[in-house]
């Protein structure tokens, strides 16, 4: 059984994430390297609770078990949670996340900005994933 006030708990926490990402991304100038980091962090923890919530979801409903993070997207696509072209997007997200996470100091920071305007990524997975949450009660 999905725990719902967790997900939601994740789902505000990402949709946090995504307004600090486009305050910081609208911010005139080039970003210097605080706004940078904080660029960068804000994306490794959205996309991480985007992951936390596809996880969580498949196996309380004891779907297959992904194959890796990104694959946990494909999962809710084969169940109609999310759309086809929104997993794959999501899972070159987790790619993007673990690039940040595991050669932080080696990331080409105009692909990080570059990245800001895929942040509706995020935002349509809380649309899509809540809408699918509301037809379940």
């Amino acid at each position: 059984m999905v725990d719902e006030p967790r997900v939601q708990r994740l789902l505000r926490r990402v949709m946090g994430d995504v307004a600090t990402l486009r305050e910081l991304g609208a911010a005139p100038g080039p970003p210097d390297p605080v706004r940078l980091g904080a660029i960068k962090y804000a994306f490794i923890t959205a996309i991480e609770g985007c992951v936390r919530v596809a996880q969580h979801v498949g196996a309380s409903e004891g779907w297959r078990a992904p194959d890796r993070n990104a694959d946990a997207f494909a999962v809710l696509a084969e169940h109609a949670v999310v759309d086809p072209h929104l997993a794959d997007l999501l899972a070159r997200a987790v790619g993007f996340r673990n690039v940040l996470v595991h050669r932080y100091a080696d990331v080409d920071d105009d692909r990080v900005v570059a990245m800001l305007e895929e942040v509706d990524d995020l935002e349509t997975f809380v649309t899509q994933f809540s809408g699918w949450v509301e037809a379940q009660r």
